[in-house]
């Protein structure tokens, strides 16, 4: 299977007649991945995986635990964890947890597929929660100028902003309970936004912090 996918190039990219980059192809995989296997990724998938990444390598997890964890309900993060393997954003692990995130799979989908699939609706003024540029990570860097910040809209929230959906229903509740989820869940908003002053900076920041998982970093969880 690997090598076939190494190999060949996608069905819409030959009909194209172009050559694509190897993450571009990747977000092309999976697109036709979802299409073939009567598979489509949820925003929640995604949102689980970032958890699992936010929890580290060495954390063990359950579906019960992470369900608590995220507000959700153990057989939607069952149903997440197995559509994410399908995806190829994690795979099964036999040891202390039931799967484990594919760290450059996630980055590349979260760079250049997020954007096309998971577009956030953007209303009026509310208060709630800073996201994206506004949020704690990026908003020393970047200046926003007299534009009102994106927040996503929570009862908790301390900031006043126009109203930006977060990834899934249940993302604010869950990064107000976990930081590291909460930074990852705001890069993730710069892209869904499409700023490109702020996204090279998102990138790698991003990058920075899902290699913490790769390279071992332990759960305060």
């Amino acid at each position: 299977m690997a090598s076939s996918q190494s190999n060949t190039a996608p069905a819409g990219e030959a009909m194209a007649g172009c050559t694509l980059t190897p993450a571009a192809r990747r977000v092309f995989w999976i697109r036709e991945s979802r299409i073939e296997n009567g598979m489509i990724l949820k925003p929640q998938d995604l949102l689980v995986v970032l958890k699992m990444l936010a929890r580290g390598r060495d954390s063990a997890w359950t579906y019960n635990g992470l369900a608590v964890e995220l507000g959700m309900s153990p057989s939607e993060v069952h149903a997440g964890v197995k559509r994410a393997i399908r995806a190829r954003l994690a795979r099964a692990d036999g040891g202390s947890c039931p799967a484990r995130p594919v760290v450059r799979p996630v980055e590349e989908f979260v760079f250049y597929g997020v954007p096309h699939v998971f577009i956030p609706d953007q209303g009026g003024e509310t208060r709630g929660i800073p996201t994206a540029w506004a949020a704690p990570l990026l908003r020393e860097s970047l200046v926003g100028g007299s534009a009102p910040p994106p927040v996503w809209p929570h009862p908790e929230g301390t900031s006043r902003g126009y109203e930006f959906s977060p990834l899934y229903r249940a993302a604010p509740e869950a990064a107000l309970r976990d930081e590291r989820l909460y930074n990852l869940l705001t890069l993730l908003d710069v892209f869904r936004m499409g700023r490109a002053r702020e996204v090279k900076m998102a990138r790698e920041l991003f990058r920075d912090l899902i290699r913490e998982y790769d390279h071992g970093r332990q759960s305060e969880h």
